[in-house]
């Protein structure tokens, strides 16, 4: 069941990016695939409308760390998807990514969760 739009979380500048490179880890994937799979894997919680989705492909794509081919789509030789794929400069890019994020997360849980002195 969707969530209501109140109810989602607006992304941080630059954490599409992450999640795009990350959702490309596990294969080449068309634009709706990979939208898909960060709609599902967050339980409806993060939305990427196509406006936020493609800026964020080509940007990527201009950066080198994701490569793109339009290949058929499927059974239907008539029509074709972009497919993104991660290259070995988005690896390295997600690595640092992933590290920033877990410094960002565990900085801003020290202010929020702060641990008592006894």
């Amino acid at each position: 069941m969707p969530k209501e739009s109140t109810d989602r979380i607006q992304l941080l500048q630059g954490t599409l990016d992450m999640l795009i490179l990350r959702t490309l880890i596990q294969g080449p994937a068309h634009g709706h695939q990979i939208a898909k799979h960060i709609q599902r894997s967050t339980d409806d919680l993060l939305q990427v409308e196509h406006g936020s989705l493609y800026p964020a492909l080509h940007r990527l794509e201009r950066k080198g760390w994701i490569g793109a081919k339009w290949e058929p789509a499927g059974k239907d030789l008539k029509r074709e998807f972009k497919y993104y794929r991660l290259t070995p400069a988005g690896r390295k890019q997600l690595r640092a990514e992933e590290s920033k994020w877990k410094m960002l997360t565990s900085a801003v849980a020290r202010i929020m969760w702060p641990v008592e002195e006894s």
